[in-house]
This record gives C-alpha cells, structure tokens and sequence, in this order.
C-alpha cells in the first residue's frame, strides 16, 4: 500500500540556521528546545527583561530587546514568539508580520500532525500534541503538551491551547481565546473570541465572545 509522506517531515528536514524567539520565558525554553529539535542550530532570545540586565535563558542567551530584535532581523533566517499571553504574542507577531520577517513554525518530532490539517505561522506544536485531518489552526496558535485538536475543528489566530486540553471534531474556537489546562469541548461546539475555558471544564454547549467559563458542565462566571 502507498503510504502519504508527510509534509512536516520535510519541513523538519530543512537546513535551518539562525532562529530568534521573542520571550525569554518558561515556554520559551520548550519552544527552543523544540527548535532544536526540528534543526534549528543557532538561537538567540529577545525580551524586554534585557534592559533589567537578564542576560540568559538556560543555555541560550538573550541578546536584546524586541525593537533590538527588528532592527537586524535581517541576519536572522526565522523568528517566532515565545510568550503565552495570546494579545501580547498577537501584537508582537503583528510587528513582525509588518516588518516582513520570517514567522515560522514549530511542530516537535513527538507531535502527531495530519497531512491534511493546516498550520498557521507563527504556531507552536509541542511534544504529545495531536492535530487530526482538516483541522485548521490560525496564525499564532500554541497547542500545548499532550493537548488534542480531532478533526475539522477551526482554531483562529492566537488562542492558546494548554497541556491535556481536549478538543473534538467539528469545534470551532476564536481568536485570542484560552482553553484551560485538562478541559474538554464537545463536538460541534463553538467557542467565541477572547474566551476563557477554566482549567478542568467540560464545555457542552456554544460559549459566547468575552466569557470565562468553568465547571462541569462549564457555566459562565458571574
């Protein structure tokens, strides 16, 4: 039987060399070292605690500002924000789609990744994650840890999906929206922009725009 080659792996492939990540943070760590993993070979950290005298993120070294980052990011061959906080991570990618850099994306080796499912850039994959057959994830998305997007789901630009959250088919998430550590959505539902899902919940039924919502089942809070 014919078996479909993934596009991902072709992209691992790439003779990738210098990477800067904008957010020397926990999750940046991951994200370098998911870089690392999918060849990236020289990493430089931006962050505003440059200017507070942070000089380091574990091994890899901050070595400036975000404005320090734009003004040579010509020397750079891809650049991807690092930072959990969806309307910071938003505005900064804005900043950098403006100035025509190279946003890429991150999927670890340890991910499992549809053939058929479309990544935005500037997403992030990390280890145990799952994004089944046609799913579609917008610019900016983190689907973290062990999380799982099933198929024909719609993710818009910049939600972050966290660790052991569970999506199933045909769910529809907008933008800027947090879906908590552990939750679960049911099929077809859909969840509205800037929302937050607590961590834990059972979401059953359509969340509106600009709620948090938690428990099981998941109710607003008032």
């Amino acid at each position: 039987m014919h078996k479909v080659k993934p596009r991902w792996k072709s992209l691992r492939a790439m003779n990738k060399k210098k990477l800067a990540i904008v957010g020397a943070s926990g999750h940046g760590k991951v994200v370098a070292d998911i870089a690392e993993c999918c060849g990236w070979r020289d990493i430089d950290f931006f962050d505003e605690a440059y200017n507070t005298g942070r000089l380091e993120n574990a091994k890899w070294q901050v070595v400036g500002s975000f404005m320090d980052f734009i003004s040579t990011s010509a020397v750079y061959d891809g650049v991807i924000v690092a930072i959990g906080d969806n309307k910071i991570r938003k505005r900064l990618c804005e900043v950098i789609l403006a100035n025509s850099s190279n946003l890429v994306t991150l999927i670890h080796p340890a991910a499992v990744v549809s053939h058929y499912a479309k990544i935005g850039a500037g997403s992030v994959i990390v280890a145990g994650a799952v994004v089944n057959a046609y799913a579609v994830l917008g610019i900016g998305t983190i689907v973290n840890t062990c999380a799982s997007i099933d198929h024909d789901c719609q993710i818009g630009d910049f939600v972050h999906v966290s660790p052991g959250a569970h999506l199933a088919g045909g769910v529809k998430v907008g933008s800027c929206s947090w879906i908590g550590i552990g939750s679960s959505i049911k099929q077809q539902v859909t969840v509205g922009s800037q929302v937050r899902v607590g961590g834990g919940a059972v979401v059953i039924n359509d969340v509106l725009d600009n709620l948090t919502v938690v428990g099981v089942p998941a109710l607003p809070l008032e």
